[in-house]
């Protein structure tokens, strides 16, 4: 038992939500001697039950919205989507009680060994992390993608037995790095940043800060080159003594990896990286090969190069990686017009990634853009632009920027919002492609004004595509 389970026996933690990371947290902190209480605002079938099994361990649960810090409280683990300023959160810092996050909880409890490899950005993480993992288990190493990619990174870490896991490679959003103060990664990488969640960080300075929280003392600071901003944040925020190693799609310098022609090549962790270069793999290995996946290809090399995996390794990996679904994913090719469902694209920086990967594209756009602006995303792709179908609750803001920007487009306007629009999105769609575009879902968008989330969206595109095809 390690000395922070010691210090957990007794104490008496109060761990806020009943989401996705809240109940294995109870379960953890139950297990090694602390009295749980969880709060958790929504009172409803789903958190009704999720109480009973906590309660069954030991665990007080109080659903409805909380008010206050339960008596004697001496530490809060939150759920990374609770904001600093819940009452019940302020409660506990005007007390002086630690919150901690689930992320800073594994860490404090992870065996001693296990390392860890993490990524944050914007977007792109779910798929770099998936990279990595595949690329440790083609090197034989026992490693798992953890945080936002479906095993809680609580239970991984704290997995033992057979089940143990010698690395983790982490995916950790802005939420649960602001909540994290000790967390020291092997290695971590800031794959992009673009404006998100400002309402919730207060703008995009501390945004950027909560991001730059994944590079610990000690921890190699692994930047995408080709923002420069992303090297002074890390030059900035990291620990000056840590190697920084950039990636991009460029000849690689000293220091870094990048493509020389079609091959993926790392200059960084070789022995002498003046002289020596190390090819990783092709293009052809990357899967989609649009230019962000290519990115994160090479930012998922670094995390594993800077632990010795061989350069074979990483090569297998990526031929064996599988992409998530709704990610560029290829659904169908009709009368020669390819078919492209990227429903994940949900703000404007994924959504002009996905429409830089094609040269000739119809786009389906729109949904709630949550404020976001997307003048400078229509200016960008205007060039590529064949033609744009346009849904959802926001989308005459787009319909704005591309009169403005991209007057020589086609635009059909969908207004329904029943279970028939997309069928009618599509079959616009249709019409306005010919022979070598790609019709492009990446809408730049949330999706819940109309589908239960970007999962749905994309079915619901790929159905209709489908039976567009007969």
């Amino acid at each position: 038992m390690s000395d922070t389970a010691m210090e957990l026996r007794g104490r008496r933690v109060c761990v806020t939500g009943l989401g996705v990371s809240g109940p294995p947290v109870a379960r953890a902190l139950l297990k090694h001697g602390a009295h749980v209480t969880v709060v958790e605002g929504r009172d409803d079938d789903v958190n009704r039950e999720r109480a009973r099994t906590l309660r069954e361990l030991g665990a007080t649960v109080e659903l409805g919205e909380p008010t206050t810090l339960p008596a004697g409280t001496d530490l809060v683990v939150t759920s990374p989507g609770w904001r600093p300023d819940a009452p019940v959160l302020v409660a506990a810092a005007d007390a002086g009680v630690e919150v901690i996050g689930d992320v800073e909880l594994a860490w404090r409890l992870r065996p001693a060994g296990q390392v860890w490899l993490a990524v944050t950005g914007t977007n792109g993480k779910t798929t770099t992390v998936r990279m990595l993992e595949a690329m440790l288990r083609a090197d034989g190493r026992r490693a798992l993608a953890v945080g936002n990619v479906g095993t809680p990174v609580i239970d991984a870490a704290l997995a033992d037995g057979p089940d143990r896991w010698d690395i983790l490679a982490v995916e950790l959003s802005s939420f649960q790095l602001h909540w994290s103060a000790t967390v020291q990664p092997h290695a971590a990488a800031i794959i992009n940043l673009a404006p998100d969640h400002l309402d919730w960080h207060g703008g995009m300075e501390p945004y950027a800060a909560a991001k730059a929280k994944v590079y610990g003392s000690g921890t190699i600071r692994i930047v995408n080159a080709a923002d420069p901003a992303l090297r002074e944040l890390a030059e900035t925020h990291g620990d000056p003594a840590a190697p920084l190693v950039g990636f991009s799609l460029d000849v690689p310098r000293a220091g870094e990896l990048g493509l020389v022609e079609d091959l993926l090549v790392d200059r960084a962790f070789v022995a002498n990286p003046r002289t020596e270069a190390t090819e990783l793999a092709t293009l052809a290995d990357v899967t989609p090969r649009a230019p962000h996946n290519v990115a994160n290809a090479l930012a998922a090399a670094a995390l594993a190069r800077s632990i010795g995996v061989a350069p074979e390794a990483v090569r297998t990996g990526l031929r064996n990686f599988q992409p998530e679904p709704h990610r560029i994913a290829h659904v169908a090719t009709i009368d020669g017009v390819d078919y492209v469902d990227d429903s994940k694209a949900t703000n404007a920086h994924a959504a002009a990634a996905s429409l830089a990967a094609y040269p000739s594209v119809v786009w389906i756009a729109g949904g709630l853009l949550k404020g976001a602006d997307v003048t400078g995303l229509v200016r960008q792709a205007a060039s590529r632009l064949r033609g744009v179908v346009l849904l959802g609750a926001d989308r005459h803001q787009l319909r704005e920027a591309l009169d403005t920007h991209a007057p020589h487009v086609p635009v059909v306007d969908v207004a329904r919002t029943d279970e028939g629009a997309m069928a009618e999105v599509v079959a616009a769609a249709a019409r306005l492609a010919q022979k070598g575009d790609t019709v492009l879902l990446a809408p730049a968008a949330a999706s819940m004004d109309m589908f239960t989330n970007y999962i749905e969206r994309g079915e619901a595109f790929a159905r209709e595509v489908r039976a567009l095809a007969g």
